[in-house]
């Protein structure tokens, strides 16, 4: 490996470690990369989120089914194009030479110790998932799966990935779960060290119990889709209910600008985006979160061909080089040194539901406390015990990121904080916390 650090990491008590130490994993999504993106401008790219603090980005190994259209022509197979805008690929004829083209692309991360995360098998080129009922590629013959998992993991390994066995699926037949099961049963066969996990449609929970076993850790997507925005805090939180104690990372909340899923009018905005991320590490997803730029996951140009009825009918996205400099991005830093400031090992949530809401949202470990404050209000914190005699109470505006004054306004309820927006509350407790 020459020079480089080794980017292996390793699981234990619901946390990924990393030489030994807690590994927060902040990744973006790039799942367009191998296909749509030049050396030059991948550098640019990875320099970029690099000094944003990113640790690792999300790659489909295989055409993107809803990238942007480019002019590189590279595919992973032979390919045809019919005049009806569908395309064949002859999945029997591996293109090496797309490949040459990514190995240096995962060398290059790996000089910057970031870690590739790759989605060996997308829902649409997989039967009767509900992607493979509206792509306009055809599926993936099952008796070429093994040369291609087995060709591209051998390629891959000295890059040190972590693998999706699976991108944006559901689970809804035998033969879909056969699919899966093949290429999971190669991947471990030819590189067993590898992390893996499952990465799944929007706002589903449960998969079979052969992928959650033999997952390293549980990944979810409270995705895109506006009235689905609570999975970011429902799914973790049910799922450590539940007694799940592997990590769990929502792998893709909604990105930024974004248009709402199901060509519905309206895109998330950087608070939108803050919101899902915070509900989801302070719900029992704290292991790591990712990020997404809507521009930078298709990699577009401007005035480039997007396909709005393809997939889940997102409006045009910006051009990337725009797209790169959302200000959500950096929000992500701070959700990484505040989890890993305050809670170095895997923290409980707890459920401060009220009769107005449940997107309040909170977790501890030993003595500290995270409150996520989505929209200001007077707090009540009778129900974790805490009060003016017995607690330090922090805040910190998150839109303007900088600290807030905390007064009591009782023994047990906070006043109103001074911002207009969304604020992080850290709460220290003489003795500690108890489940909630």
């Amino acid at each position: 490996m020459n020079n480089e650090v080794s980017l292996v990491l390793q699981v234990k008590n619901g946390r990924f470690l990393k030489d030994g130490k807690p590994f927060f994993y902040l990744a973006d999504t790039c799942w367009s990369a191998f296909t749509n993106i030049t050396a030059s401008d991948w550098n640019y790219y990875l320099d970029f989120r690099k000094i944003q603090g990113f640790n690792a980005i999300q790659i489909n190994i295989l055409q993107q089914w809803d990238a942007s259209s480019c002019s590189q022509q590279l595919y992973p197979f032979d390919v045809t194009f019919k005049d009806d805008g569908s395309y064949i690929f002859d999945y029997s004829k591996i293109n090496e030479s797309y490949f040459d083209h990514a190995c240096p692309m995962l060398h290059e991360m790996q000089k910057r110790n970031m870690i590739p995360v790759l989605a060996l098998l997308w829902s649409n080129y997989v039967p009767d998932t509900w992607a493979a009922k509206i792509a306009k590629n055809n599926l993936f013959p099952a008796e070429f799966l093994e040369n291609y998992v087995t060709y591209a993991v051998k390629r891959f390994k000295k890059y040190e990935p972590i693998y999706f066995v699976s991108g944006d699926t559901d689970f809804p037949t035998s033969n879909t779960i056969a699919y899966y099961r093949t290429v999971l049963d190669v991947l471990k066969k030819n590189d067993s060290q590898a992390l893996r996990s499952f990465h799944i449609k929007g706002r589903l929970e449960e998969i079979p119990e052969e992928f959650s076993e033999a997952s390293d850790f549980f990944s979810y997507q409270s995705g895109h889709n506006s009235a689905g925005q609570s999975t970011a805090y429902t799914i973790p939180f049910s799922k450590r209910r539940a007694g799940l104690t592997k990590p769990i990372v929502n792998t893709e909340p909604c990105y930024e600008q974004i248009s709402y899923s199901r060509n519905q009018y309206g895109r998330y905005s950087q608070k939108d985006v803050r919101q899902a991320v915070f509900s989801s590490v302070l719900s029992g997803a704290d292991a790591g979160v990712t990020y997404g730029a809507h521009g930078i996951w298709s990699w577009h140009h401007a005035g480039a061909d997007f396909g709005l009825s393809i997939g889940e009918g997102f409006d045009t996205p910006f051009d990337w080089h725009d797209a790169l400099h959302f200000p959500g991005a950096s929000d992500l830093q701070i959700v990484k040194k505040v989890i890993e400031k305050y809670f170095p090992m895997a923290s409980t949530p707890l459920d401060l539901s009220t009769p107005k809401t449940t997107k309040i949202r909170a977790a501890f470990y030993k003595n500290n406390c995270l409150i996520y404050l989505p929209t200001n209000t007077a707090l009540d914190l009778s129900s974790l015990n805490v009060n003016r005699n017995n607690s330090k109470i922090f805040a910190f505006d998150l839109e303007k990121r900088i600290p807030l004054s905390v007064n009591w306004a009782a023994t047990s309820q906070l006043q109103l904080l001074s911002c207009l927006s969304d604020a992080l509350i850290i709460v220290n407790k003489l003795g500690g916390f108890n489940h909630g």
